[in-house]
This record gives structure tokens, sequence and C-alpha cells, in this order.
């Protein structure tokens, strides 16, 4: 089932008008010529949903367009963009506006990430578009790439910086030494954080992200309870400078990859968002300040990589055009996009499944013996050493970084905890992924 085609202007409402909100009315109000020579009919904003109708606003919104009853607005629009954020009342606006026939576009990764299939499957019984290429990456086109571009391939990992705030923080700690607390504020100031940063530093935009991303890629329901999660919170001023010493660049980021399970002998989905060290010279260590880059690994067009603004007013404003295009010409012509692709359905598989090599650093009594100890420790678990650097700390203490090679999650965590019992350990002071090698 498909919406018929449509005659006439297409009628438009806007839920919410925050920074990308404004963004998005200014460009279909200022591009609206060329919006309708795209399309094939003129868009027409019938409404802007807001909570507070009194608020200062950008004056390129007219206020005649405001309105507190969302609900009614989205009853008479052809086409509903959905900016609120959260999960309620944007979901249940959401599914009323697909009830009455409304094509949907969203930027709302919370929502699909926590109850994306209920949404997909209203929006196909309706025979209505869903679009929400903006809820993951702002302006980095990679929804639309994944979920149509690649629809003809195997995609096997996806890796990406998705979070742009912590990415600026990590960013800042490497270029001046910054402590987390500092960088954070600093991004404040800016604008890149929020007054309450809980949602970039502890990872649970960036898992949001990865939930939509695994979904599409592996043909598999991936919610955001299904993802590892583990934020920068942990992170100190050290672990940036001892990366950099070692070859690589600190980044959060997020991991979706399709592994085998020997456990149960067929293939599974694994999704993680953490802090990882990133070889020099992989092309994501190279993203800096508040950009987004997702790296696919896929087997017929190799490997890809997508660059871009991902926050912001505008470059988010400019995915949920394009979205906004995109449904409208289905409105026009007829037929719709794509559906829901959940035909795989894949175990997800918990953190404690994944492999990776790791650098562990440790503080240790700086006496002979001590190496051979934690060797011996590693060679028990079944985890292999790659390379190991020992240098000089206070008193009679050494610090000890050492990169295993490729080795489960669960006997990399088993071997820490013994290691940590070790006498002439004093300190593990860190433990952290390394991908991209």
């Amino acid at each position: 089932m498909s919406a018929a085609p449509t005659s006439g202007p297409l009628r438009v409402a806007v839920l919410g008008c925050g920074v990308v909100g404004t963004q998005v009315v200014r460009l279909l109000t200022e591009q609206a010529d060329d919006l309708a020579a795209r399309i094939g009919a003129p868009l027409t904003i019938v409404g802007v949903a807001v909570r507070n109708l009194d608020a200062e606003r950008d004056p390129v919104v007219d206020p005649d367009l405001l309105t507190t009853d969302a609900q009614s607005l989205v009853r008479r629009a052809d086409v509903v963009v959905e900016l609120m954020g959260g999960i309620e009342p944007a979901r249940s606006l959401i599914l009323e506006a697909i009830s009455h026939g409304a094509a949907v576009v969203t930027a709302n990764k919370a929502l699909l990430a926590q109850d994306g299939p209920t949404l997909y499957a209203a929006a196909e019984a309706a025979g209505v578009d869903l679009y929400f290429e903006a809820a993951v990456a702002g302006a980095v086109p990679v929804v639309r790439a994944v979920r149509e571009s690649l629809a003809g391939d195997d995609v096997r990992r996806v890796l990406g910086i998705v979070n742009g705030t912590t990415n600026y923080v990590l960013d800042r700690m490497a270029a001046e030494g910054l402590d987390l607390d500092m960088a954070v504020k600093e991004a404040q100031a800016l604008g890149y954080a929020e007054a309450d940063p809980t949602a970039d530093v502890e990872g649970y935009d960036a898992a949001a992200k990865a939930a939509i991303l695994a979904s599409l890629a592996f043909h598999t329901r991936v919610s955001l309870d299904d993802v590892g999660r583990e934020g920068i919170t942990a992170l100190t001023a050290d672990d940036v400078a001892w990366a950099a010493r070692t070859g690589h660049v600190l980044k959060l980021l997020a991991i979706a990859e399709r592994v085998h399970d020997e456990e149960t002998g067929r293939d599974g989905v694994l999704v993680q968002v953490h802090p990882s060290l990133v070889p020099e010279g992989h092309p994501l260590a190279k993203v800096g300040g508040s950009f987004n880059a997702v790296f696919v690994e896929s087997d017929a067009a190799g490997e890809l990589m997508f660059l871009g603004r991902g926050a912001g007013g505008a470059p988010t404003a400019s995915a949920v055009l394009g979205d906004v295009v995109s449904v409208a010409r289905h409105r026009v012509l007829g037929g719709k996009g794509p559906v829901e692709s959940s035909y795989a359905d894949l175990p997800v598989l918990p953190a404690g499944a994944g492999r990776a090599r790791y650098q562990v650093r440790l503080d240790v009594e700086d006496r002979p013996g001590v190496l051979a100890q934690v060797a011996a420790l590693l060679a028990e678990h079944e985890v292999s050493i790659e390379a190991v650097r020992q240098s000089p700390a206070a008193g009679d203490a050494a610090h000890l970084v050492i990169t295993t090679h490729i080795a489960s999650e669960a006997n990399l965590r088993a071997t820490v905890a013994a290691i940590a019992e070790l006498a002439v350990v004093r300190a593990v002071l860190s433990v952290l992924r390394v991908e991209g090698a």
C-alpha cells in the first residue's frame, strides 16, 4: 500500500521551533521556489507547534503560524516534521500524523532507538513514509547510504564518531592538555554541549545512533537497551597524552558489527559505544572538532567513509529538508520510500562477546620479575601480548603499557582483574580498546 498521488500544494506541519526547527522554517521559506521545482508542487507551512507562544523567536518564524495545539495541527498536514525530541508527546503525535495519512520526517534518535518498530509498523500499515536522516550524524547522509545505497550489499561493520560534543572535548584534551571538566565547560561556552552534558559524555546519544545504524545495516531490530555503553567520564588528561605517545588518538566510537558467535555457531550483531584508541593513520583519527564521521565496511563496496557536520541548526536542517523533498515527491508522484527491513532477525550479542585489541596501562613496582608475573597471567587467560612499553614513574614505581593481540572481552576483563590482585601492581590506570587497526 502506498499513498496516492497528490495534486496542489503540500501542507507541512513543523513540531518544535528550537534551533533546528527555526532553520527548517527558514529553508522552507527562503527556498520555496527551488523546493517546489524539485518536488513538482509547492510546500506550504500550515503551522509550527510550540510549548510557549510568547517565547522570543527568530523573525523568520511568522507568529501567525505558531500554535500550542500540536494534535490538531498534525491532522491537517500532508508532511509532519517532528523536531521536538524526547519520547512523549513526540511518539503520540507521530502516530497521530501517520493515522491521518501524513508522511513523517523526524530527527528523534531517542524515540527511534527506543520504539522505532512501533513507528515503522504504523507507517507501513498506513502506506506513508517515515524518514529520519537527521537522527544520526546531522548533515552526514549515512542513514540514506546504509538504508538505500548499500541495500544490495552485505555490511560487515559500522564504525563511527557520531557525537560531536565528545569529539570536540577529546580533541581539546589532546591539543591543549585540558582535563575533562575544563574541556566540557569550553564546549558548553561554545554551544557544542548542553547545560547538562550527560547524554553526550555518558554515551547515551551515541548509543541511540548506534542502535539505529545497526538496525539498518544488519536488517535486525536493535534497541537502545541492546547497546553496550561506556562514556568518556573516566578518561583523564594522562589517558589522552599516553594515546599520543603510543601513536593513537582517543575517540568515542559507536561500533556495530556482524560477528560469528562461537557458542551458538551462527552470526550475531554486536553493538557498542566506548572510548577507543584509533591509530593515527586511520581516517577517523583525523576527524577533529565537532565533526562526525562514519566508516562503513561492506563485502562488495569495501570501505566507505562519510564525514560532515554532526550537529547545529543549519546542517541538521539540511538533512531534514532532504527527507522532506523525498517524501513530498512521493506524495506528488505516488509511491513511497523504504520500509523497515528486519528479515535477518540476527541475535543481538552481549558486550562480553566482543573481540578486540586492548591497551592496558599499569603502575607497578620498578623491580625485576614484574613483567614476567604480568605476562604469566596474560598467557594463563589466553591473551597474547603484541607490544610492551615501560617507563619510569614517581619514586620506585614504573609505568607499564601493554598492547594485546585480538582477545575476547571476557578473557581480557578476567585478566585485568587478576593483574590488579598482584602485589607488584599498584594501580590499573586504564583499559582501552584499540580500533581501526
